[in-house]
């Protein structure tokens, strides 16, 4: 049976989901990658141990996670058996909404069918009574967003879920979902896009200062680009990367003008007394509209390394200009 630092609430920040009563930690686990039937379960519990005793309680994974057969939620339902007893002290998130199973109902969608389906599935891989937050993953335009959010709510009402969310959605459907959600009073908290110093897209749509508007929470992920705001490709593509083995397309990006400005941006770094990849979550962080980082990893120890990242959240005037300067190049 794991038992967990008695230390673990010490350092670790916990900001609120917009004007909710629900707090995640600045840094939280995502299950996208590394979590599935190729890794080591070995492996799995000792990177979920870690982030719990570094004070993270968030766990963030969807149906999809590990591929079609569930196996990211079929595994992390293994690593709690042995800390069911930390139930309480964990908000553990899921998603649906891409294809999953054969056939009209499992495809790529937001229909009540396949929400409702999708979730009793995950609590059944999961050996759970309810989740903590309820996704739709993805904007599905062939679905009223009404029947989507009557999904979302009814997961509440039956006691599935505790709050909802939604992610990849812009502020455009994002405000019409946040009508429909006050006249249902939903306990809508949270969207999940994707947020990076190279992917700023939220900023121009308009999402972040939504959030702020309206009261609800943004849980980021691929704060690192897909690994690229990291020290990995400082000097090129490693044979033992994600993009030297083949597996994101965010080589297509990696150029000799990326290379300049990956190695200035770590050159900012370093004088804050960060790695890169601190200083992108740092960054990140410093959005106000952000409530937490969702973090991937493949070894303990880049946990370790990114939660440290919120031990310099604070940056100077001079610092803020000199890498917008460095992003715009």
């Amino acid at each position: 049976m794991f038992l967990a630092d008695e230390k673990r609430y010490d350092k670790m920040i916990y900001n609120r989901c917009g004007k909710s009563g629900l707090k995640l930690p600045a840094v939280s686990l995502g299950f996208w990658q590394n979590f599935g039937n190729k890794g080591s379960l070995a492996n799995m519990e000792e990177m979920v141990h870690t982030a719990f005793n570094l004070g993270i309680t968030h766990f963030d994974l969807a149906n999809n996670y590990g591929g079609y057969d569930g196996s990211a939620e079929r595994n992390f339902g293994a690593i709690l058996d042995g800390m069911r007893h930390y139930r309480d002290e964990m908000c553990i998130s899921t998603k649906a909404g891409y294809d999953m199973w054969p056939g009209p109902y499992g495809d790529k969608n937001g229909s009540r069918k396949y929400l409702t389906a999708s979730l009793d599935q995950s609590l059944k891989r999961m050996k759970l009574d309810y989740v903590d937050i309820f996704y739709h993953h993805v904007y599905d335009p062939n679905t009223p967003l009404e029947e989507t959010a009557l999904a979302l709510d009814n997961a509440v009402k039956q006691g599935k879920a505790l709050y909802v969310g939604i992610s990849n959605y812009n502020s455009e459907k994002t405000t019409e979902m946040i009508n429909i959600f006050k006249e249902l009073h939903t306990p809508f908290v949270l969207n999940q896009p994707s947020y990076a110093m190279l992917n700023r897209w939220i900023e121009r749509d308009g999402l972040d200062k939504l959030a702020i508007e309206k009261g609800f929470g943004l849980a980021v992920f691929s704060p690192l680009y897909q690994g690229l705001l990291t020290n990995k490709y400082l000097g090129g593509i490693p044979e033992d990367s994600r993009v030297g083995r083949g597996e994101t397309w965010i080589g297509n990006e990696i150029d000799e003008k990326m290379l300049t400005k990956l190695n200035k941006l770590n050159e900012v770094a370093q004088a804050r007394g960060q790695k890169l990849s601190q200083l992108a979550l740092s960054w990140v962080l410093n959005n106000k509209a952000v409530t937490t980082v969702l973090i991937g990893a493949s070894r303990p120890s880049q946990i370790v390394e990114n939660v440290a990242s919120i031990e310099k959240l604070d940056f100077t005037a001079e610092e803020i200009q000199k890498i917008e300067d460095i992003l715009a190049l």
